[in-house]
């Protein structure tokens, strides 16, 4: 009884996909059936007038198969989580020159608003995805349309069949209720593999969107050098560097001193002794800031461990990595956990973390999870110029991910993928 039931719901399920899926694929074939309604209607052995149904179907058609295939991704994505990137170019800013005209990219104009709709129009016919979205407008009904009608034929039959008392009809009508039920669970599958195939960006969009990531991602990288490079020469200069400088003016007046005031000369001797040893201390944390020697010596997972010993949080570390991972990715992710530990001692008043690292392999490849767990107060978020917007665009250089779920009075998980095929 309990799988009837299931079958029942999962029938009726897949046949309102079903419905959805068959209404979204025939709106181009109800748009040239109601054009040549119209053309019937309207030609009296006149052809001219009859241009105007054909055109309106030609118009409708390019006007629709943007929104159809806009609906086809978020159906797709809403029923499978698989998301097909639209790969639409995206517009420039629209730039005021000197001599007050209007810059899109393309012309000029006297207006902002003129080159906008210039510009959008001439993105439109220029983008490799119009046409892509017109030859999927057109294929759907084929591909699409005639499977996922089968399961409203079948509701049609069982009307009709089940209007007449002959028994022939009631067979017909029997048959129409077991291919509805039969077919809807099935009947919307398709729009899957056929959206993939043919709404998914070409390669050359694709290739195109990935120079775009890898420009920005080069930019991102070179700035954070320039910032790191800047707080070395900081650091340097306001701590090492200036104790430096006491130590050697304090060893030139220990040489004044030594004949006259052998006393005050060891004083000061004592005193520079004990800047050398600061300004060696310093120098060991800006090195360790750099690149901690114990992960450069023992690798990732000892370096978690150590660094989860200095936390002022309880945290417990748990790690099934296996061959140690390439030197940047160990220090992405290092310096990762490092955020986050910092984050839920200081903003989300945590008091135990865990830690989880391991190696997954799947069938795009093979990839390093570290899973960051904290009881804080939650409401963490990635926010433009802040510390884990700095940790995504970090692992971003690895083709890595960053995902938190952090909701309001925690407890906030924080989950860091970078792919490394040397697993």
């Amino acid at each position: 009884m309990r799988q009837l039931v299931s079958w029942l719901v999962s029938a009726a399920a897949g046949f309102v996909r079903t419905c959805v899926v068959l209404v979204v694929s025939m709106l181009v074939p109800a748009v040239w059936a109601a054009a040549a309604g119209l053309w019937m209607w309207w030609w009296g052995g006149n052809p001219w007038p009859g241009l105007a149904p054909l055109l309106w179907a030609c118009v409708g058609t390019l006007a629709l198969s943007r929104p159809i295939c806009r609906m086809v991704r978020a159906v797709v994505a809403r029923w499978t989580g698989t998301v097909i990137p639209p790969g639409y170019r995206q517009a420039s800013p629209v730039v005021r020159m000197s001599t007050g005209y209007w810059w899109n990219g393309f012309s000029y104009e006297r207006t902002s608003r003129d080159a906008r709709r210039d510009q959008r129009m001439r993105l439109w016919w220029s983008d490799p995805a119009t046409w892509r979205d017109l030859r999927f407008a057109v294929i759907a009904p084929f591909a699409l349309g005639v499977i996922a009608a089968v399961p409203s034929a079948g509701v049609v039959a069982a009307v009709v069949g089940f209007a007449h008392p002959e028994p022939s009809m009631r067979l017909i009508g029997v048959l129409g209720v077991a291919v509805a039920i039969g077919a809807a669970p099935y009947a919307w599958r398709p729009v899957r593999p056929v959206a993939v195939r043919f709404l998914g960006p070409s390669p050359a969009m694709a290739l195109a969107d990935r120079v775009d990531e890898l420009t920005a991602q080069r930019a991102d990288t070179t700035v954070a050098q320039a910032a790191e490079i800047r707080r070395i020469e900081r650091d340097l200069h306001d701590g090492a560097q200036a104790r430096m400088v006491a130590l050697g003016m304090s060893l030139a007046t220990v040489e004044k001193l030594m004949e006259t005031d052998p006393d005050r000369a060891k004083a000061l001797l004592r005193e520079a002794r004990a800047g050398a040893t600061a300004s060696l201390a310093e120098l060991r944390d800006l090195v360790r800031g750099i690149s901690p020697p114990v992960l450069t010596e023992r690798g990732l997972v000892d370096a978690v461990r150590a660094l989860a010993l200095d936390s002022p949080l309880e945290t417990a570390v748990s790690a099934d990595l296996g061959p140690r991972p390439d030197p940047p990715i160990e220090s992405a992710l290092y310096f990762g956990v490092a955020e986050l530990l910092t984050n839920a001692a200081k903003h989300a008043r945590a008091t135990h973390a865990g830690i989880s690292i391991a190696r997954t392999s799947t069938g795009t490849g093979a990839g390093i999870v570290v899973d960051v767990a904290d009881d804080g107060t939650g409401g963490a978020g990635v926010r433009p110029g802040g510390g884990l917007d700095g940790l995504r665009r970090r692992l971003a250089v690895f083709d890595g991910t960053l995902e938190i779920t952090s909701p309001a009075g925690g407890p906030t998980h924080v989950r860091m993928v970078v792919p490394c095929e040397s697993l």
